[in-house]
Order: structure tokens, then C-alpha cells, then sequence
């Protein structure tokens, strides 16, 4: 069985890091792309992807309904090959409207994405198991974002056909993928006929399921705080702080960089604890770092500012450490089998939502008061940390405490009987 383990691991780690290259030579430019092969003003592009992307979220309970009757995997691999074939597609691209034909078919796979790979790890690791892998998950695939970017600058710095490769090469990682993870057998197909959940009544059953809900609802503000790093605090610096420009790269790299680094020793550790105080822990130590930009606000320029700045940041990495893959593990326990697929779809409206109106609230909020803002985060993701620990006994005690791989095996591969090995 560890053998087993071992070869669905590789498989799985090695498809999110070729996904993460690919993305990362491409999310980068995505905007620059369309402005250089159509003509359009930045604004008008950025007016095209937002609306690709609204309308996109309908997705969302689509992919709950199809994981839940056909398995995580085929929708996964069919995202794939959905947001590849479009992005095939991109070269051909000279107007609005095929520019909003394109990006269409990649903001609903780009939507039923998060549901999908949640399930699917659910389906090839249980317990402890489930916090290390999604925790090299998000170490690799930091990793693999950082090497896209760099290969997609080598390619630019060719000539303007740099474009058409980054996005065909996009697309490649994407079919390259989906060939890795469709190797992945799962125990889903051993579910019997009886646990399949009705079209009519799936949803229903999330809507009954209050603790569920509960964590849904408290992750919104946690969501707007992730989304702190690339929306509100470069606005922040430059123009409340006068820092210069440079400096967000640098705080973006110590971010990415210490999520790679530290991101399996720090899980490895937790999982020794109950995943609910993790989560509220790293929501907490969120709030410890908006204080601390709050504060910086009062300072002058100078070396006391500058590591100021540094420590917030590392503060908020080390949230992001601690509540990151653990609230992945959480949610994906506390999910039933039969209807995990919508149940993970509904939770990803609490990241879909935010991060869509993240760049209006975040620059709103800063043009009222700076300090208020980081204030009201810090409020915000104090509370959602309360309301983790109040919930803690409403959830299954399987979602709380991480099982030992001896006590919950991994339901990695079917066995040739049809039962799960």
C-alpha cells in the first residue's frame, strides 16, 4: 500500500508542478497578452476578463453536481483539456469578442478547478496523509509558478512571438496534466449505487449542513486577507508608506519563498494538533500582522519602517503556513463522501466571492483610511478565528483531529475486487 501511496504522490505532485509552470508563465501577462495581440487600452481588456470571469462562477455548482456523479478526476482532467483547447485558441485572437470567447471556456474550468482538486485529494489520501500532501502541494507548486515566470520572461526577451509561446506553452502544461492526474485511479468508482446523491437533493443537503455552512461563512474574511499581498499592500507602500516600488517584489519573494521552504516542516508539525485551532491560529496571527501595517502608517521613513514592513510580511507568511493546507484538510473532511463535490463547491464561493471583489473593496476601503482598513481586516479574521474554535465540536471529530495513516489508510487505488486498498 505504501508503494502505492508513493506512486499516486509522484503522480500527483508532478502534474501540480508542470499545472504551476505552465500557470506561471501565463497568469503573469494575461492582461499584457490580449493588450499586445488585440489593440485594446488595458481598461478595456481588464472590463473583458472580469466579465469572463463573473459570469464563469456558474461553474461553480455545475462542477459540484458532476464531481459527485462522475468523480473528482473527470472533472479535473476535463477542466484541463477545456482551459488547454482555449488557450490554443489565443493566437487567433483580434477582437473583443473573440477575445470573450476564449477567455470563457478558462474562467469555467479556472472555477471548477478548486472543488474539483479538493475532492480529488480527499479521494487518494485520508488523514495525516491528506495535510502532508496538500502541503507539498503548495510547496511545489510555489515553486513551479516561480520557474513558469522565468521561463516566460527567457521567452519575451526574444521577440514579440514570446507571447504565442508563453500560452501555448500554458496550454501544454495544462494537457501535460491532465495526462498525469488521469493515470490516478481512485476509490470513488467503488462508491455503491445507494450513496449517489439525487440532482434535486444534493444541495439541500449542504444547505442543512449548518457546521459546514458555519466554516463557509467564516472563511470569508480570511479569503479578503490572503488577498492583501498582491491587491492592497502594494497600493499601500507606495503610496501611504512612499516605499519604493522595488520593495513589493522583494516582499512578494519572501512570501513565495518561505511557503516553499517551510510549508512541509510547519504542516508536519501541526499535524499533531487539532486542524481547527491551526486554522484559527494562522487566522490570528493574519490579524498580528494588519495590526502591524496599521502601526507602520505612524512611522517616517527610514530603517525602522523597512523592517517594520519585513516583519508584517513574515507575519503573514507564517499565517499562511499555519492556515493554508490545514483548511484544506478541514473543509475536505468535514465534507460527506456522497456530496463532497458540492459541498467543496459551495465553500469555494467563500474564495470566489473575495477574490472577485477584493480590488474594489481593498482600494476602497484604503482611499477612506489606510489604518482603518488594515483595523477592520484585523477585525474580521479575529473574529472568523473565534468562530473556528466555536465550531470545533459541531464538526466530525475526523475532520478535527488528522488520523495517523495506521488508523485511516489511503484510499489511494481500488483494489481488482472493486474495494477500496
Amino acid at each position: 500500500m505504501r508503494r502505492r501511496l508513493s506512486s499516486v504522490r509522484f503522480k500527483y505532485m508532478a502534474g501540480m508542478v508542470v499545472d504551476a509552470t505552465g500557470s506561471g508563465m501565463y497568469l503573469p501577462l494575461s492582461l499584457l497578452y490580449f493588450h499586445h495581440v488585440t489593440g485594446l487600452s488595458l481598461t478595456e481588456v481588464g472590463a473583458i476578463v472580469t466579465a469572463a470571469s463573473v459570469i464563469g462562477l456558474i461553474s461553480n455548482p455545475v462542477a459540484g453536481v458532476l464531481i459527485d456523479r462522475f468523480g473528482a478526476r473527470a472533472v479535473l482532467v476535463g477542466g484541463y483539456v477545456l482551459r488547454a483547447s482555449a488557450f490554443c485558441l489565443y493566437p487567433f485572437v483580434d477582437n473583443p469578442v473573440a477575445m470573450f470567447a476564449v477567455l470563457l471556456p478558462v474562467a469555467l474550468g479556472d472555477t471548477s478547478y478548486p472543488p474539483a482538486i479538493q475532492s480529488f485529494v480527499a479521494e487518494i489520501v485520508r488523514g495525516t496523509e491528506r495535510d502532508k500532501l496538500l502541503a507539498l502541494q503548495r510547496s511545489l507548486r510555489n515553486a513551479g509558478m516561480g520557474a513558469g515566470g522565468l521561463l516566460a520572461g527567457a521567452a519575451l526577451a526574444l521577440d514579440d512571438s514570446g507571447f504565442y509561446a508563453v500560452v501555448l506553452g500554458a496550454a501544454a502544461g495544462y494537457l501535460f496534466a491532465a495526462a498525469l492526474l488521469g493515470t490516478i485511479r481512485t476509490g470513488s468508482g467503488a462508491r455503491p449505487p445507494g450513496a449517489r446523491v439525487s440532482r434535486r437533493g444534493g444541495y439541500r443537503m449542504v444547505a442543512r449542513n449548518r457546521p459546514f455552512l458555519g466554516l463557509t461563512l467564516l472563511n470569508i474574511p480570511t479569503a479578503f486577507a490572503y488577498m492583501v499581498l498582491s491587491v492592497a499592500l502594494p497600493v499601500y507602500l507606495t503610496r501611504e508608506l512612499d516605499a519604493p516600488v522595488s520593495l513589493v517584489g522583494v516582499l512578494y519573494a519572501v512570501n513565495t519563498v518561505g511557503i516553499a521552504v517551510l510549508q512541509i516542516p510547519v504542516t508536519r508539525l501541526l499535524v499533531r494538533y487539532r486542524r481547527t485551532r491551526a486554522v484559527a491560529l494562522g487566522a490570528g496571527v493574519f490579524g498580528l500582522s494588519f495590526v502591524l501595517f496599521a502601526v507602520l502608517g505612524g512611522l517616517s521613513t527610514g530603517a525602522a519602517l523597512i523592517a517594520g514592513v519585513f516583519a508584517a510580511t513574515a507575519l503573514f507568511t507564517v499565517g499562511e503556513l499555519l492556515h493554508g493546507a490545514t483548511a484544506s484538510a478541514l473543509v475536505a473532511e468535514a465534507a460527506p463522501e456522497a456530496t463532497r463535490g458540492r459541498h467543496l463547491a459551495v465553500y469555494q464561493l467563500s474564495w470566489a466571492v473575495p477574490i472577485a471583489l477584493a480590488p474594489t473593496v481593498l482600494t476602497a476601503l484604503l482611499s477612506l483610511s489606510a489604518t482603518g482598513m488594515w483595523l477592520l481586516l484585523a477585525a474580521g479574521v479575529a473574529g472568523s478565528a473565534l468562530g473556528v474554535l466555536r465550531l470545533e465540536h459541531r464538526l466530525p471529530p475526523a475532520a478535527v483531529h488528522p488520523a495517523p495513516p495506521e488508523a485511516e489508510p489511503a484510499a489511494s487505488e481500488p483494489s481488482p475486487t472493486g474495494k477500496v486498498a
